[in-house]
């Protein structure tokens, strides 16, 4: 009896040794290092960039209609990758957004400047600026707003 016990206690065992095996992951390597690979079977990791803007939204406060002012909106890029603005356009033509067409590098700082011209533009203006970059995601909103008083008469 004895050893009916001890053979079923070697089988059990190993059997939980061949299911922990399988299940264990395989890197895909059988050993040899990236390196020694040939570039076709090595996939490389192209990365993301992101932009984090420090603020999404600036208000200019009372203004004269006719006064043109402008905001820079400051941002970063947290990704892995270069980021790249494609394209910012804004919900109407009085406001008009700049920035470099450079590639910003991961963790290095840019700048998107946005012109408002109040020229015609009475009461609360609510505009917004699509950004378009090769981000996560790929279009970021900003928003500036301002409200507009007529001009004095100098009468």
């Amino acid at each position: 009896m004895k050893r009916i016990t001890y053979a079923l206690l070697i089988v059990l065992v190993g059997i939980t040794i061949s299911f922990a095996s399988c299940n264990m992951k395989h890197s895909g390597t059988s050993g040899k290092d990236h390196a020694s690979m040939p570039e076709s079977t090595v996939q490389t990791d192209t990365g993301q960039a992101r932009i984090l803007f420090d603020v999404y939204q600036h208000d200019f406060g009372k203004m004269v209609e006719g006064e043109i002012v402008s905001y820079t909106f400051d941002f970063t890029n947290t990704g892995t990758a270069p980021l790249l603005i494609k394209s910012a356009s804004a919900s109407c033509g009085c406001t008009v957004p700049k920035y470099s067409k450079k590639p910003v590098k991961p963790g290095k700082k840019g700048e998107l400047e946005v012109v408002f011209n109040s020229l015609g533009k009475e009461g609360i203006q609510h505009k917004t600026i699509a950004v378009r970059a090769n981000t996560k995601p790929p279009v970021t909103l900003l928003v500036i707003t301002a409200d507009v008083r007529a001009k004095k008469d100098d009468r």
